[in-house]
């Protein structure tokens, strides 16, 4: 016994004493319902395990703050976004391109998607040797480079012209000409251009057989009808981006009007403590305060669902689960699978434990925001798509 002691005698007395501890600990909180902060910190530094026969020990916990949510004091501008005229012909042209036909014009427009061969020339103009050499398809509306898009409209089959590229001739250079992206952030070299084909979509007729496309045998019947459709749909697909400008202009409301004072100076010692990436003192200071806000969201939030009694039953997890699933394949245009199997897909997909807490905050988010606009006096405001973008990038 005595050398099984000096082998394994001084850390099995530590692994004890630290499962006794946790126990107490979490004994403690639970019984008296102590809503804590992070986890308790351990204020005791120095132990003398060899020579000690009793052990004291001291926790610092960080309290969460008594405080309450006004829910009915608050005013907001509830945003809808209004299609204008010129949305709606985007749309509707955008449309009529989309179930359009192909054809191949004689000379290239902006609008037109050439394929054409890159070659990368010398400085005196001439085919460089092991330079780059590729076919690619080449949208030209997406070119950057104002001068060289110009230099690649008139165009005929077969033309060749040199152009300058940077990095800056397109976004979609470095596949264009099939090279890394840090390759393309170091090039500046003329290449020779040379058109092998040019296509432009020519735009269905806004008629009966495009409107039964879009939106279903004889649903629409004139252009006005099918504009109108589409101011429609347009602003059914914006109604998510209201909800979620209410969202965060309630929340800025809240974290500003509830008092709720935090232990910052135990917070940021506990956020040390607890990383594993040697976070230090001075990084917590200066990332704190988006921490505290997103801390005292948390718990006004959590505090809203306990008091209004706001449930997500597993139920209601599944159902929805099984709705995005839907959605998902409608916007493939893949058949909905029969309820049996979409059921185990939805199983499978919940069984990721991510996805599952993913579609619960959704539902969360869901019954908070109905909540919001019961108490909440509303007003609502009709605004463009632009003028919502500019109002919300305010915030």
């Amino acid at each position: 016994m005595g050398q099984v002691r000096k082998m394994i005698g001084k850390s099995a007395l530590i692994d004890e004493v630290n499962k006794i501890l946790q126990e107490a600990i979490y004994k403690h909180i639970t019984e008296n319902n102590v809503e804590v902060l992070g986890n308790p910190l351990p204020l005791t530094t120095e132990v003398d395990w060899d020579n000690a026969e009793s052990f004291d020990f001291e926790y610092e916990m960080g309290l969460a703050p008594e405080f309450k949510v006004p829910l009915e004091k608050g005013k907001f501008d509830f945003l809808k976004i209004v299609a204008d005229k010129k949305m709606v012909d985007h749309y509707a042209i955008d449309m009529a391109k989309r179930y359009g036909k192909m054809t191949q014009p004689k000379v290239s427009e902006k609008t037109d998607l050439m394929m054409a061969e890159f070659t990368e020339l010398d400085t005196d103009g001439k085919v460089l040797e092991g330079g780059v050499n590729h076919t690619a398809s080449v949208a030209l509306d997406i070119i950057q480079d104002k001068k060289a898009q110009k230099a690649l409209l008139g165009l005929k089959q077969g033309a060749e012209v040199v152009i300058r590229v940077t990095k800056d001739f397109s976004n979609d250079a470095n596949h264009m000409l099939n090279i890394s992206k840090e390759e393309l952030q170091m090039l500046d070299a003329d290449f020779k251009f040379e058109v092998k084909t040019i296509s432009r979509m020519q735009p269905a007729d806004l008629n009966q057989e495009l409107f039964d496309k879009v939106f279903g045998k004889d649903t629409v019947k004139t252009e006005a009808d099918f504009k109108a459709k589409i101011k429609e749909e347009v602003e059914k697909s914006f109604v998510s981006e209201s909800d979620n400008k209410l969202k965060n202009d309630v929340v800025l409301h809240l974290i500003d009007k509830v008092k709720l004072p935090l232990p910052d100076d135990f917070l940021k010692r506990w956020l040390v403590a607890s990383n594993e990436e040697n976070l230090t003192i001075e990084q917590v200071e200066t990332e704190y305060e988006q921490y505290s806000k997103s801390l005292k969201w948390q718990l006004i939030e959590n505090k809203i669902i306990k008091e209004n009694e706001l449930e997500v039953k597993n139920e209601d997890v599944v159902n929805h689960t099984k709705e995005l699933i839907k959605q998902n394949f409608a916007q493939y245009g893949q058949p909905v699978p029969e309820d049996k199997e979409l059921n185990d897909v939805a199983m499978k997909v919940l069984g990721n434990e991510e996805e599952r807490k993913k579609v619960y905050n959704q539902l969360y988010d869901t019954k908070t925001l109905t909540l919001f606009k019961e108490k909440f006096k509303l007003k609502e405001k009709e605004v463009t798509y632009d003028e919502f973008v500019k109002l919300a990038s305010e915030k």
